[in-house]
């Protein structure tokens, strides 16, 4: 093992520097057949000022070097809504990537920490990119299937170095897999029917008051979740940043609303894996890498349905198999073979037991970690 002094962690200050920060995963997947990178110019903007999380967090972003090297990378998150929503001094690391090097990984998390116990914060968390609302956890089971559009993948290795840091689990996050079915379980139907003898409606997202649609789903997801480990409510301006990305991806037969009357109680939404693509074009947007993805999009036959909630008051009336049945009637006859719903945190157990009663498996693990300082 080469001593410590052969390792450098710097900070990404720079536009090159973050450039750089970047293209890490790069280096360290190059061999790995199942991940699909980031476009690299959407995660420019993600990082930057663009991005309304940086309004109310405090981000900085590290790269390690060993012997001259780039090593791994992280990033420091003090998410000040977090602390303040929960009441919780906890700091976080994100976009965490590393050889297999316990000393590079062990340097890199003594970076993150320094950060937070300077910040007198009382405990360290992740990964989070950035936050809940968005990527989170390491894979821990399922390495054997490519990893679903903006779910976590990474090496094993990755969970021993955690441990061997001393982190333990904080929480671990289901995906389940499903065979896309010819006919509906009897049971969904009849969980559905319940909802519709109450007068709940449901209509597919409108494309062209996405915006605003956006806003109810926004509505039942800060409902919906509010008591959930980790949640953080959505602002404005995180709906609108996100909404602008989705509205790229999202297909409107697979997006739908539920109402009672005029309000807006469910939501459920599945886009298509466009990580088939994302596989091909290797973090660039070039002609040759948009000829591929023009290719490979008649190939997606996945789905991941990333977006489900309802709000707390309407739960139990049968709303989430409505919408489940709703979803089924319009994948039928389509390309589509098999739907991912992730993530679900363990103790979820509602949720669980809706998305089992369609029949689907659990296939996949994810753990955030966490170590008190």
């Amino acid at each position: 093992m080469l001593p410590e002094k052969a390792i450098k962690i710097i900070e990404a200050r720079t536009k090159k520097e973050l450039h750089d920060f970047i293209k890490i995963p790069l280096f360290i997947y190059s061999n790995d057949s199942l991940y699909s990178p980031q476009l690299i110019r959407e995660q420019i903007i993600h990082f930057s000022s663009a991005n309304p999380f940086f309004k109310h967090a405090e981000v900085r972003f590290f790269i390690a070097y060993k012997d001259g090297k780039p090593a791994g990378r992280v990033a420091s998150i003090i998410n000040y809504r977090h602390i303040d929503f929960h009441k919780e001094d906890v700091g976080f690391f994100g976009f965490f990537e590393c050889i297999n090097d316990q000393n590079v990984s062990s340097n890199m998390l003594d970076t993150v920490c320094s950060i937070s116990r300077k910040r007198n914060l009382k405990a360290i968390r992740g990964p989070m990119n950035f936050s809940t609302n968005e990527e989170c956890g390491f894979l821990l089971e399922g390495f054997d299937t490519p990893p679903m559009i903006m779910t976590p993948y990474n090496p094993p290795y990755y969970n021993d170095m955690m441990e061997s840091y001393g982190m333990k689990k904080a929480k671990d996050l289901y995906a389940f897999l499903q065979d896309i079915p010819n006919e509906i379980p009897d049971k969904v139907y009849r969980i559905a029917a319940i909802a519709e003898k109450k007068g709940i409606k449901t209509r597919i997202i409108n494309d062209k008051k996405f915006y605003s649609d956006m806003f109810f789903f926004r509505e039942v997801y800060n409902s919906a979740w509010q008591t959930n480990w980790g949640f953080i409510p959505l602002t404005e301006g995180e709906l609108l940043y996100s909404s602008k990305k989705l509205k790229r991806v999202i297909v409107p037969e697979f997006t739908i609303l539920a109402f009672d009357g005029d309000k807006p109680v469910g939501f459920l939404g599945a886009i298509p894996d466009y990580n088939l693509i994302l596989n091909k074009m290797k973090g660039s947007l070039n002609p040759l890498s948009l000829i591929k993805a023009i290719y490979y999009s008649r190939k997606i036959t996945s789905l991941r349905l990333l977006l489900f909630g309802i709000s707390r008051e309407y739960r139990n009336k049968g709303i989430d198999a409505l919408l489940l049945r709703d979803i089924f009637k319009n994948l039928k006859g389509t390309k589509y073979k098999k739907i991912e719903y992730s993530w679900i945190l363990e103790d979820n157990i509602p949720t669980i037991r809706i998305v089992e009663v369609s029949e689907a498996k659990l296939y996949k693990r994810f753990r955030i970690y966490e170590k008190n300082l």
